[in-house]
This record gives structure tokens, C-alpha cells and sequence, in this order.
């Protein structure tokens, strides 16, 4: 096995850029069950823009920090609740109300040529005893050696670990690749990136940032986020498993978490429908998933449970009957273990 990937989910906070930072606290507040249910290690909460963004200029949300903080803090057993916070955007006393919203993990960005801004935010947070990342946005804007020098102000103010975002979605494998090992060989803190899919690369530059060093990987459920979207969760989980990497989750999980979200959030971000996922990563024919979601929806089975099945049966294309036998067979099993009950 490789080593454990610290996975941050940006869906309540990056999503909010897709409508218009509209998220309702209802809203919120189940996804968030949701993710802590599948087991992420973060979920990041709030407008669009961070801590205070809230706005005329720049889009009123429709709920206040405090509330959309304070809902999601009640329903978090195991994660973490972390925010985004710009400097100019949000001032201290933004961060003081998620302090006392009990926010765990403070994400603090400037533009990736202006690190020192963030200085007072991280040594604040540090002060207060929680947990502060240094964020460097529009990360293409910058080359490696630049990148490594802003990334030093920001350990040196005490950063606990350095986010790079691909904000324009216009990297590829091989500038994350050097930015990434640039930083781990320069650094002493953990490295982290946060991808956009405007040229469909979002997983590829995320696993190339993993097989770089890096131990912090944002995602969205769905893609669900500002643009073309952000690295979409359900894929990502599967392409780390298959690479060996620690989680604290599982694929099982993302696909349940996906289908909440499908009933929860209003997305409309391109991304790939998780039935197509699932026979992805059980490597069935694509031709099936109409088949396999028409049995799951009729018999009332976990789609994801069939595909299991039809990938120990190591289905090809044109066996459109045993996708029927097996549906009927899991519908029998099912009915047979309520009656149990």
C-alpha cells in the first residue's frame, strides 16, 4: 500500500460558485451528514469566495457564515469542518465567528505571487491553537521556483501545509508533476492541490500531484463547483484505490454519497453520471448501464451491488439476460433477508 490521502471535499464551499452561492442551510446541512457518513477527512463549508465574500459585488449567499457553519458543526461526528478564507475578502473578525462556529481547519489563499499577505491570517490561527493552510490560487500564473519561494513565507508564518489550486483548470500532469516535487523537496510541511477540469485533466493532474508527494487532494461530489468543475469525488476515489493509496474512505461510499447529492444539490456541472463510474471500475460494458439502471430502479437493488455481481460473472457485451438474472437473484436475496427481519 501507499501512503494515506488526506481528501478534502470542497462541494459546500467551491459548489456554492455554481449557483450563485445559493446553497440553501437545509441543503448543507444533509450533504454534510452525508459526507461524514462516507468518511471524508474535511468538508469545506461557505460562500463561494470564503469567510466574509458575501456580497454585492461579488454575490450575496443565501445564508450567512455563521449559520451555514454552525448547522453543518452539529451534524459533523468525524469530519473535520474546515473554510476558505482570502485576506481583503474576510477580515479577522470573519475568522473569529468561525472559531466560535467550531471550525477545525482554516484554508488561507492568496493570488500564488502574494503569500504575505497571509501572514497575520496563519499566525492567528496558529495563536488560537487550530489548524492553517496556506493556499496558493491560480497556481499556472507562477513557475516552480517562484511557487517554492511564496510557499516558504507561508511555512515560515507556520502554514501546517501548502495547497497549490489550478483556479483555471490549465495545468497538466506534467506542470504539477514539477510544482509538486518542487515544493516536496523544498518544504518541511505536507503538500496539497486542489484541481479544475476546464480541460478534462482535473484526475489525471490530482493522481500526478499524489504520485508527486502529495498527501492532500480537494474534490467535489459531482464536480460541483466554480466553471467546468473541480476534481469529481466519485472518480477520484476509485483511481486512488486502484493505485494503492490509503483512504479513509471507499468507493462503496463516494457512490452512496453521489446518489444523496443527485437528491440533494442543484448540479449542473459537466460530469460523468456514477452509473457510468460504477461500470467503469467493475469494467463492464458501457452498453449496460441503461439495462442495469432500469433492473436496480424496477426490483428495487443497489445498482452498485449488481455491477458487483456481473463483474464476478466477467460479463462482455451481448449478455444482456444475465444482468436479468442477476437482478432477479439479489431482489430474491433482499426480500428473503427483510422477511428474516
Amino acid at each position: 500500500m501507499k501512503g494515506y490521502i488526506t481528501l478534502t471535499d470542497a462541494s459546500l464551499r467551491d459548489g456554492n460558485h455554481a449557483v450563485r452561492h445559493q446553497l440553501t442551510i437545509g441543503q448543507i446541512v444533509r450533504y454534510a451528514q452525508a459526507a461524514d457518513e462516507a468518511g471524508i477527512n474535511i468538508v469545506e463549508v461557505g460562500h463561494g469566495n470564503g469567510l466574509g465574500a458575501s456580497s454585492a459585488l461579488l454575490g450575496k449567499a443565501a445564508s450567512t457564515d455563521a449559520d451555514m457553519l454552525a448547522s453543518v458543526r452539529e451534524k459533523l461526528r468525524h469530519t473535520k469542518l474546515g473554510v476558505h478564507f482570502i485576506p481583503g475578502l474576510g477580515k479577522i473578525s470573519d475568522i473569529e465567528v468561525a472559531l466560535e462556529a467550531g471550525v477545525d481547519v482554516f484554508r488561507l489563499a492568496s493570488h500564488c505571487t502574494e503569500a504575505n499577505i497571509t501572514r497575520r491570517f496563519i499566525e492567528y490561527v496558529r495563536h488560537v491553537g487550530k489548524t492553517a493552510y496556506g493556499v496558493l490560487m491560480m497556481s499556472h500564473m507562477a513557475d516552480a521556483r517562484e511557487i517554492l519561494d511564496q510557499s516558504r513565507l507561508m511555512q515560515s508564518y507556520g502554514a501546517h501545509a501548502i495547497v497549490l489550486m489550478d483556479s483555471a483548470g490549465f495545468s497538466t500532469p506534467e506542470l504539477v508533476k514539477e510544482k509538486v516535487e518542487t515544493l516536496i523537496d523544498g518544504l518541511s510541511i505536507p503538500i496539497g492541490y486542489h484541481a479544475h477540469n476546464n480541460l478534462g485533466l482535473a484526475v489525471a493532474n490530482s493522481i500526478a500531484a499524489a504520485e508527486s508527494g502529495a498527501t492532500l487532494l480537494d474534490a467535489c461530489v459531482c464536480g460541483f463547483g466554480a466553471g467546468a468543475g473541480n476534481t469529481q469525488l466519485e472518480t477520484l476515489v476509485p483511481v486512488l484505490e486502484r493505485h494503492r493509496y490509503q483512504l479513509g474512505t471507499d468507493f462503496a461510499r463516494i457512490a452512496r454519497l453521489a446518489k444523496c447529492a443527485d437528491e440533494v444539490l442543484p448540479i449542473r456541472t459537466p460530469h460523468i453520471p456514477i452509473a457510468n463510474i460504477i461500470t467503469g471500475v467493475f469494467g463492464l460494458f458501457s452498453g449496460f448501464v441503461p439495462h442495469i439502471e432500469r433492473l436496480a430502479s424496477e426490483l428495487k437493488i443497489d445498482p452498485f451491488e449488481l455491477c458487483q455481481a456481473l463483474a464476478q460473472r466477467k460479463l462482455v457485451a451481448g449478455q444482456e439476460d444475465v444482468i436479468v438474472e442477476e437482478a432477479h437473484r439479489l431482489a430474491a436475496m433482499s426480500a428473503q433477508s427483510v422477511a428474516v427481519r
